[in-house]
């Protein structure tokens, strides 16, 4: 895979008391901000997944902005980055 065909990519795992808080929706409100793809979804864990592709920088500031925003929510965020082929075309709650 060539750089032209690949785009970054990072996937966030929050946990704390992130389910039942509107934390889906809060985190595709602040997504709307940035010029990413990707979605959120609940986990059976109890933890929240984003997974977000773009600029990197772009995917980045949304969770530093999800973490500033939701930060009464969010005990520990666990991230994992890479490059891969995009596969989303809009962001929505998984």
């Amino acid at each position: 895979m060539s750089d032209i065909d690949s785009t970054f990519f990072l996937v966030a795992h929050f946990s704390g008391h992130v389910q039942g808080v509107g934390f889906r929706y809060s985190t595709t409100q602040l997504a709307k901000g940035y010029e990413v793809t990707g979605f959120v979804r609940n986990l059976a864990d109890g933890r929240v997944e984003l997974q977000v592709e773009g600029e990197e920088d772009e995917c980045r500031q949304l969770v530093a902005n999800v973490e500033d925003e939701l930060d009464a929510y969010v005990r520990k965020t666990e991230l994992n980055v890479g490059r891969r082929e995009r596969q989303f075309r809009d962001f929505r709650i998984a």
